[in-house]
Parts: C-alpha cells; structure tokens; sequence
C-alpha cells in the first residue's frame, strides 16, 4: 500500500516546504487542484526541479480537452494525471492516449462525480486507465463511514485496478473503514499538511500502512 499526500493549497513555497519535510515517508506526491487551480502546470513544473525522483500526480480533475491537457502536465513533469470519470468515454481514452505517447505516463481516474461506480470501474481499463480513485467530495457534509461501508464492494467487485482511497479529515476508525479493505493507496491531505508537525504524522501513517501490508 502507498502513501500519497495532497496539498491542497494555494502557496507554493508552503507545500515546497512540508514535501521535503516528509519525503522520506511518502511514494506521491499530489498536487492538489487547488495549487494547480493557483498556479497552473508551473506548479509541477517547480515540485519535479525540487524533487526529481518523486513520483508526482497532479490532481487536474480532467473534463475535456483531455489529450492537451494531460500533455501540458506530463511535459511539466507529472508521472500521474486526474481525470473525471463523469466525463465522456472519449475524453478518458484521449488522457489515457497522451499518457502512452509521453511515455509510460499513468493516468487515474476520479469517481467523485461518477452516475455508477459500478459502471465507471468496469469501463476504466478498457479506456486505459491504470489506478482509481474513490473519495466522497470535500464539501459532502455525508457519512464518511458510510459512504465507504455503502460503496466499497460496487467499486472493487467490477475492477482489477488499483484503487487510491483518500478518507477526509476525521481519520479516527481509519483502520476499520479504509485499511481494512487493502486498497492500493491511501491519500492523506490536510491531517498531514496542517499538522504542527508534518513529518511527525507521515511517518505515523506510513508506520500504519506498513503494518498492515
């Protein structure tokens, strides 16, 4: 299981500085939409200079215009990009084609604003994806345990993808609700970014992950 961080925020010298605090404990790094949403592809461009072997998703949450798009980031220096899967089939395998031409790049897809979960994991390899991601939307006032209770089995039983699941902040039954289920990754934003001592809780949850590998 890897650990993925997100900063989700809008100063670049800010995440810059808690990355190299918690580098040795994180696989990816995600930059988050909001600091893309800020800065655009130079973000990446800046997280690749200052970490050169990291591997770096960039959270671009693609609707359309999809090859474009993910070449801007592939070529600015993300291994992995985001796309909708509320979006069409098309746009999907035109990211998922950009990836291929790139070289290897990879490309995940985000369930947030799918219709089906069922049906997006089903679709997401032939389309070419290589991993999903399963999250409810920051602003969802639901359930976390829940959702997760809820959704899981429509998600796993109709994929053999990796799935990346990012719990939000209340992280307390995170062994019952997420671990549990031995997703591919787990995603860590603000109980790490936020924290008075980042590298403190990274290591803390990579310790966790470790343990139940």
């Amino acid at each position: 299981m890897k650990l993925q961080v997100s900063f989700d925020m809008k100063d670049i010298d800010k995440a810059l500085d808690i990355a190299k605090q918690i580098e040795p404990y994180v696989d990816i790094f995600e930059i988050g939409s909001l600091l893309i949403d800020a800065h655009g592809a130079n973000v990446v461009q800046q997280f690749r200079t200052a970490f050169p072997n990291k591997t770096l998703l960039a959270d671009t949450k693609i609707v359309d215009r999809g090859n474009e798009t993910a070449t801007l980031f592939y070529n600015a220096g993300a291994d992995w990009v985001t796309v909708m899967a509320g979006t069409s089939d098309e746009v999907i395998a035109s990211v998922c084609q950009a990836g291929d031409t790139a070289g290897n790049k990879k490309v995940m897809l985000d369930l947030i604003d799918s219709d089906s979960y069922a049906q997006s994991a089903l679709d997401a390899q032939n389309l070419g994806v290589d991993a999903i991601m399963y999250h409810m939307a920051h602003d969802d006032l639901g359930n976390q345990t829940d959702f997760f209770i809820d959704t899981w089995e429509l998600v796993r039983e109709n994929t053999k993808l990796p799935i990346f699941i990012a719990p939000r902040n209340n992280l307390d039954d995170l062994e019952e609700t997420i671990l549990q289920r031995r997703p591919a990754g787990l995603i860590i934003g603000s109980a790490i970014c936020k924290a008075d001592d980042p590298a403190k809780v990274a290591k803390h949850f990579a310790q966790l992950i470790k343990k139940k590998d």
